[in-house]
């Protein structure tokens, strides 16, 4: 067994430990109420751009956007990888990356080249050991997302599609769900399509001022744009959230270590104490 101080120096070790995972998970639960609010604040939005990209996708129109034509063969693959830039978060970036090797093993089988776009530092180091062609990166990007941040490394991606570098392009992210559950989620961007997208409940045609090409062209842009911002946002709430849950979870952790140290302590110090009064009945018994 071992001896009483250092038992009473794990105990601080462990009490020490506690307290910064219990000051991680209040940090991560204010942080969580935020970046909830932000991802619900921009549904509204994504949901009224994706009816508009949907009516337009099924209209007659007399310019058709490159990200709606769809590819006859499809060689190269782009892949958007959405993670957190920190860890201690549980398995929110172990579940996303899996999701994301999985998939390209299956389009590595199926003979097409893979470029990939690392939003986040865990998953831009994670695809650099992996070996992938990494394309474009950004990290550093703090707890509220930022599209002028953003906009530069994907539409690296998107420059890629309309020049033909690549044929279909992914996004890959954590979305929330509540609290308690986030879900890995594989989502395609390019080419968007009518059944992407959900067909409309009615049909009509468009008239363009002065053209189409513009309004079509800056129309899709602020829908990819969208798709990415909610992206980040329900990445950055599902990463919080899972810090909060991760944090309590070694916090109570902690506590039982301590409690099963403590006993540890109390037995081997009654133990010496035991010991300590044999030792002096026995002296005493020697004298007399």
């Amino acid at each position: 067994m071992a001896g009483s101080k250092e038992i009473r120096t794990k105990i601080k070790s462990v009490e020490n430990t506690r307290k910064i995972t219990k000051a991680m998970e209040m940090v991560a639960a204010s942080k969580m109420r935020k970046a909830q609010d932000r991802m619900r604040a921009s549904r509204p939005y994504a949901d009224k751009i994706r009816n508009v990209a949907a009516h337009l996708s099924f209209a007659q129109v007399e310019y058709k956007h490159p990200f709606l034509v769809k590819r006859d063969v499809v060689k190269n693959v782009g892949l958007i990888v959405v993670s957190s830039d920190k860890g201690l978060c549980g398995g929110l970036n172990t579940n996303m990356l899996r999701l994301s090797v999985n998939q390209m093993k299956t389009w590595e089988s199926e003979g097409k080249a893979i470029s990939v776009s690392a939003i986040g530092n865990k998953g831009f180091s994670f695809m650099n050991r992996l070996g992938a062609k990494v394309k474009s990166h950004i990290t550093g990007l703090g707890d509220v997302p930022n599209m002028e941040n953003l906009i530069g490394t994907i539409k690296v991606m998107l420059d890629a599609y309309e020049a033909g570098e690549i044929d279909q392009l992914y996004i890959c992210y954590t979305k929330f769900i509540n609290t308690m559950k986030q879900e890995p989620t594989m989502q395609q961007l390019l080419p968007l399509s009518g059944e992407q997208l959900g067909s409309p409940t009615g049909h009509w045609d468009y008239i363009y001022e002065p053209e189409a090409k513009p309004v079509v062209d800056n129309l899709m842009m602020r829908y990819i744009e969208s798709l990415i911002y909610n992206a980040v946002a329900e990445n950055m709430a599902s990463e919080q959230s899972s810090r909060m849950v991760a944090m309590k979870s070694a916090s109570d952790n902690a506590k039982e270590v301590i409690g099963d140290l403590k006993l540890i302590y109390n037995k081997a110090r009654q133990a010496a104490i035991t010991k300590e009064i044999s030792e002096i009945v026995g002296g005493a018994a020697a004298v007399a």
